[in-house]
C-alpha cells in the first residue's frame, strides 16, 4: 500500500539574491515524488539592493542586534513578498495545499555561533496565506552540532533513484549544485540505510564571487553565459597566488559568501578580472570533486544543477581541471528530464513534508550533525 501523498509548496530565495524560485509538489516524504509546476518570481531593484546592502552591513552577532529594526522592516517586507508568491501559486490548483516550505532569505550564517539568520517570518506568513507553514530549517541541525548545511542531499537522494530507473545511470550517481555557494552531494548505493548512504559537503564558491565582481563593475548583476569572463583573459600571476593563499584542505565546514573575497583582482578590468575570478571558482569546484571521488575508479557521473550550470566558460574550466580523472563527466541536469533551476525549492517542499512526518532532513555524512536530525518549525497561525 502506497503512503499519502502531501501537497507542498516550496520556495527558496538563494544568495543571489535575486527572487524566489517556487516549485508545488505532491510527495509522501520518503519515495514518492510528483512535480507540479515550478515559477520563478524576481525581486524588484529595491529590494534586491536591500538585502545586498544588509548582508553586507552583518559580519557577527552583533550585527544583527545592532541593525535589528532594519532586519525586521525587511524581514516583513520579504514575507509580504513571498506570501504573495503563496497565494498566487495556490490560486492556480485545485486541490488544498498541505504545507509551505519557506527557506527565507539567508543574511548570515555562523555555524560555530550556531546562528544562521534566515529572513521570513513564517507566523505572520501563515496568518496572511492561512496555510501550515515550516520554516527554521538549519536551526535544529546546529543544535546537534551539525553545521546547517547543504540541507538538499536527501532530495538529491530521491532523485537519484528516480534517475537510475529511468536513464539507467549506476551509481554513484553525484549532484553539484552551483549557486552562491557549491555544494556536492553523493549517492553511493541505490538501497541502502541513509546516513550511511549520502555524503555532502560545501565545496567553495559558487556564483557567489563572479556576481559581486560583476555587480561592482558594471550595470549587470551576473555574467550571462559566462560572456564577460570569456571575452576576458586569466591573469595567470594573480590567479596561482589565490590558489596558493586559498586552499580547502578538509570539506567538514558549511561556507557563506563571506568567506570568499574579491580583492586579490583588484586593478583588473572588467572582463580579466571576470575571466580570473571565473577560473579561480572552478579551480575549487575541480578540488570538491576530486574530494568527492576518492579512490574511485568507475565512471561516474556529476548532474550540474542551479544557476552556475549556465555559465558555459565556468563548467568548461571545471572539465579542464578535471581533464586528467578520465573516470568524471560533467552534465547537467536537465538532460535528465529535471529542471536545474528548480531543485532546490523543490527539496524544500520536500523537506517540509518530512519535518511534518518528523523524518530526519540532515545526516552525519551531510552536515555533520551528531545524528540525523528533523528540522524545520511548524506553524498554524490562522
Amino acid at each position: 500500500m502506497k503512503n499519502k501523498l502531501y501537497t507542498a509548496i516550496g520556495l527558496m530565495s538563494g544568495t543571489s539574491m535575486d527572487g524566489v524560485d517556487v516549485s508545488l509538489i505532491r510527495s509522501d516524504g520518503i519515495n514518492q515524488f510528483i512535480n507540479v509546476l515550478d515559477e520563478y518570481f524576481e525581486y524588484n531593484e529595491s529590494l534586491q539592493q536591500q538585502l545586498i546592502e544588509l548582508r553586507n552591513l552583518i559580519s557577527n552577532i552583533n550585527d544583527l542586534k545592532l541593525y535589528s529594526s532594519r532586519l525586521n522592516e525587511l524581514e516583513r517586507e520579504m514575507t509580504l513578498f513571498h506570501s504573495k508568491i503563496v497565494i498566487d501559486i495556490s490560486s492556480k490548483y485545485q486541490d488544498e495545499v498541505d504545507f509551505v516550505g519557506f527557506h527565507g532569505q539567508t543574511i548570515f550564517h555562523n555555524p560555530e555561533q550556531k546562528i544562521s539568520k534566515q529572513l521570513g517570518d513564517g507566523k505572520l506568513m501563515s496568518q496572511l496565506v492561512k496555510k501550515k507553514i515550516i520554516y527554521n530549517f538549519r536551526q535544529e541541525d546546529m543544535i546537534n552540532k551539525g553545521q546547517g548545511a547543504p540541507l538538499t542531499p536527501i532530495f538529491h537522494n530521491l532523485l537519484s533513484k528516480k534517475i537510475n530507473e529511468n536513464h539507467q545511470i549506476d551509481f554513484p550517481i553525484c549532484f553539484l549544485n552551483i549557486g552562491g555557494i557549491s555544494n556536492i552531494t553523493k549517492i553511493i548505493k541505490k538501497d541502502e540505510k541513509l546516513e550511511d548512504n549520502i555524503e555532502a559537503f560545501d565545496s567553495g564558491p559558487g556564483n557567489c564571487m563572479i556576481d559581486e565582481w560583476v555587480r561592482k563593475n558594471s550595470k549587470n548583476n551576473f555574467d550571462e553565459n559566462g560572456s564577460i569572463a570569456k571575452s576576458g583573459k586569466i591573469d595567470q600571476l594573480i590567479l596561482n597566488q589565490a590558489i596558493d593563499n586559498f586552499q580547502i584542505d578538509k570539506f567538514d565546514k558549511s561556507l557563506d559568501v563571506k568567506n570568499f573575497d574579491i580583492s586579490f583582482v583588484r586593478g583588473l578590468s572588467l572582463e580579466d578580472g571576470c575571466a580570473t575570478i571565473t577560473n579561480f571558482t572552478a579551480y575549487l569546484i575541480a578540488k570538491g570533486i576530486e574530494h568527492s571521488n576518492g579512490n574511485n575508479i568507475k565512471p561516474i557521473k556529476y548532474l550540474i544543477c542551479g544557476g552556475g550550470r549556465r555559465n558555459t566558460f565556468l563548467i568548461q574550466s571545471i572539465k579542464d581541471y578535471l581533464s586528467h580523472k578520465q573516470n568524471i563527466s560533467l552534465n547537467s541536469i536537465d538532460d535528465y528530464s529535471l529542471n536545474g533551476d528548480y531543485i532546490e525549492s523543490q527539496a524544500f517542499g520536500y523537506l517540509s513534508i518530512r519535518s511534518f512526518l518528523n523524518l530526519p532532513i540532515s545526516y552525519p555524512k551531510t552536515t555533520g550533525c551528531k545524528t540525523p536530525t528533523v528540522g524545520g518549525e511548524l506553524v498554524k497561525n490562522f
